[in-house]
């Protein structure tokens, strides 16, 4: 419905407009604030980078839970700085949303109204330290995947908020494999506390890119004005190939009894999601819905003074100019 509300919106604007646009988008040009674009295309943007910010902060919260239980002081650092990264990691991708001349208090009224979502994946808790591993290793291995293709994206702010963002993911994924590493070479109780995060990690790390080719309805426009480079089943396959011999590395079993290698199209052959469960959690019936978006209420009341202040200090600096005329 929404993919079709978009077709129908560019359809509406010039011909000659639309042409020269799609002209630049196949001729690998980048679309800047300033450049005509259509109604459609800007919005879907929005939608994207909204979703990318917010997933982004709301990222920090399983995390945030552990950094006072990390096991060693190293660790807390490592996994203090890396939640202090996704939080540079949202700045960057609301600032570039505000090209598109959405303010960030609106980005997050549609969070907090539910009119704006961010990945399924934060919605699952993270009960124990291995799962700061599987997050590290699985979330962000999968957010990688998704990411560096987008560092090509149409649109010139977000395709160059990606480089970074890129960079830092790696490390976070690196970190993850490292603390997946150091417990399955510890003891049978920290390698059964490994196996246990991956398992219930797995499918919902896959969810991640999203639903099937055939059950997406932003994909096929989303392709056609670059914003996305690549398809969600092309992607998830990619995740597979790639994370199952790390998975055997570390000696860990893949949660799938339907995984297998398959020679002639050189790839895994894998179970799909639940994507019942995809849409339930989407809905707000997920593990920690209720709770994340609750905390995320909480810090932007508990952040009103700031930018009240904030304001405030604004408004006198405009009549003190004025006043100096």
């Amino acid at each position: 419905m929404y993919a079709q509300m978009i077709k129908s919106e560019a359809t509406q604007d010039d011909p000659a407009l639309l042409e020269a646009f799609q002209a630049r988008i196949d001729d690998n040009q980048k679309i800047e604030p300033k450049d005509w674009m259509p109604e459609g295309y800007r919005k879907t943007l929005i939608r994207q980078i909204g979703q990318h910010a917010h997933s982004e902060i709301v990222g920090q919260l399983p995390e945030g839970n552990w950094i006072t239980r990390a096991p060693t002081l190293e660790r807390k650092a490592i996994l203090l700085a890396k939640v202090q990264d996704e939080a540079g990691h949202g700045l960057y991708l609301y600032c570039a949303a505000e090209t598109l001349g959405v303010s960030r208090d609106e980005l997050f009224e549609m969070l907090h109204s539910g009119r704006m979502k961010y990945s399924s994946i934060f919605n699952y808790p993270t009960l124990t330290w291995a799962d700061m591993g599987a997050v590290g290793w699985l979330v962000d291995g999968a957010a990688i995947m998704n990411q560096v293709p987008l560092q090509r994206t149409s649109y010139g702010p977000y395709a160059r908020a990606m480089v970074r963002i890129c960079k830092e993911e790696s490390f976070h994924q690196r970190q993850g494999y490292d603390i997946m590493m150091k417990m399955c070479k510890g003891t049978d109780a920290q390698k059964k506390m490994a196996q246990d995060a991956l398992n219930r990690l797995w499918y919902p790390s896959l969810m991640m890119f999203g639903p099937s080719d055939k059950d997406s309805v932003h994909s096929e426009q989303s392709m056609a004005w670059k914003i996305k480079m690549n398809t969600n089943d092309e992607l998830r396959q990619k995740f597979v190939d790639q994370t199952v011999p790390q998975a055997e590395y570390l000696g860990l079993s893949v949660p799938d009894e339907n995984l297998k290698w398959n020679e002639e199209k050189g790839g895994y052959d894998f179970s799909e999601p639940d994507w019942s469960e995809f849409y339930d959690v989407l809905k707000g019936n997920g593990p920690c819905n209720t709770e994340r978006l609750n905390t995320r209420k909480q810090a932007w009341a508990d952040g009103a003074w700031v930018r009240e202040g904030m304001l405030a200090h604004a408004a006198k600096k405009r009549i003190a100019k004025v006043a100096a005329q």
